[in-house]
């Protein structure tokens, strides 16, 4: 038998459980706990009345029976505040205007990269990919990059095995499709590549590239040239300059440095482009004979070109992006923009 001390600190309880149900399924499992005909906790006290002392039944069974009343009145209260807030909730208003849906953007790196794709689509360059994670051979051997050669340093690449690395070009893709497939040969590349650069406004660890072959019976500089400087009009517009100068790399030769005008200072000069007026946007060249020689081609009888550049400082030229670092913070307010 429950004292009437402990009939208040029920009450509290019951009260308390009645206002913690967020739904009716939790308000009517708080009143079959406390007013179920079997097992309800009041029905219970009702039930000891008849064992509770004569002098004191009267006060006790007037007790349980105020505390069933504030239970039954506060169930049902509760009841009306969850069916009046489950209408409201449901309810429409079809007189008032729809919500306009947030649409999202593409990001400057893809919008760029299918643009890219799309006007060597044009000048006949079949779109491929290659694997990210690559062997020696594909990242550099095939390529002609001798063991001695600096860009071979475990400093400047990430090695995940003795043989095996993150690739640092999609060259490595002309390798694989050269593998596969007989001249003639006329592919773009696009992917993430990594090299452990500095980070600042025109560099980072981990950037797209644009990897470009054509190998064919007389193919000349002068193709590559004029490939380039029409994708570069295309692209960018038919204000951009551009110019080639002579570099080196172990898998072309001639090779050169291409360049377009920045578009960013208008040739005046900013971080972007080192203050020269100029962006490197990749290298190119005539393909080595003992690149075509590894992948089983005769010297003799194809040429070749391939070119690689930076689609990430391509589109800052593209966009007006003056930080490189820019396009992958993840900063909704800078991608709303695009």
């Amino acid at each position: 038998m429950a004292s009437l001390a402990e009939l208040t600190t029920l009450q509290n309880e019951a009260l308390s459980l009645i206002a913690d149900a967020d739904d009716v399924d939790a308000l009517e499992a708080a009143r079959i706990e406390w007013l179920g005909r079997k097992a309800g906790r009041i029905t219970a006290l009702l039930r000891s009345i008849k064992s509770v002392p004569a002098d004191e039944r009267a006060e006790f069974g007037e007790a349980v029976n105020a505390l069933k009343a504030l239970v039954t009145e506060h169930l049902a209260r509760r009841q009306s505040e969850l069916e009046s807030g489950r209408t409201k909730r449901t309810s429409v208003d079809v007189t008032m205007p729809g919500r306009r849906l947030r649409l999202g953007r593409i990001h400057p790196i893809a919008r760029a990269t299918r643009e890219m794709v799309e006007i060597f689509g044009r000048l006949g360059f079949a779109c491929v990919e290659g694997p990210e994670v690559e062997d020696e051979w594909h990242n550099f051997v095939g390529l002609n990059i001798p063991p001695a050669h600096p860009a071979r340093d475990p400093l400047d690449n990430y090695y995940l095995s003795d043989n095996v690395l993150l690739r640092s070009q999609t060259s490595t893709v002309q390798i694989r499709i050269m593998e596969t497939q007989p001249p003639p040969v006329r592919v773009v590349a696009p992917g993430r590549v990594y090299r452990p650069d500095t980070v600042d406004a025109g560099h980072s660890n981990m950037f797209h590239q644009l990897e470009g072959l054509w190998v064919e019976e007389g193919v000349t500089f002068a193709d590559l040239k004029s490939v380039l400087t029409t994708f570069a009009r295309a692209f960018i517009g038919r204000e951009a300059r551009t110019r080639f100068l002579p570099s080196y790399f172990p898998f072309t030769e001639p090779s050169a440095e291409f360049y377009f005008s920045c578009l960013l200072c208008g040739g005046s000069g900013c971080p972007a482009c080192k203050r020269t007026g100029w962006m490197e946007v990749g290298g190119c060249g005539m393909v080595d004979p003992n690149v075509f020689e590894a992948v089983g081609y005769d010297p003799e009888k194809v040429t070749g070109f391939a070119f690689g550049f930076g689609i990430d400082r391509s589109a800052m030229l593209k966009y007006g992006i003056k930080d490189i670092r820019l396009l992958f913070a993840n900063d909704v307010r800078f991608l709303r923009q695009f």
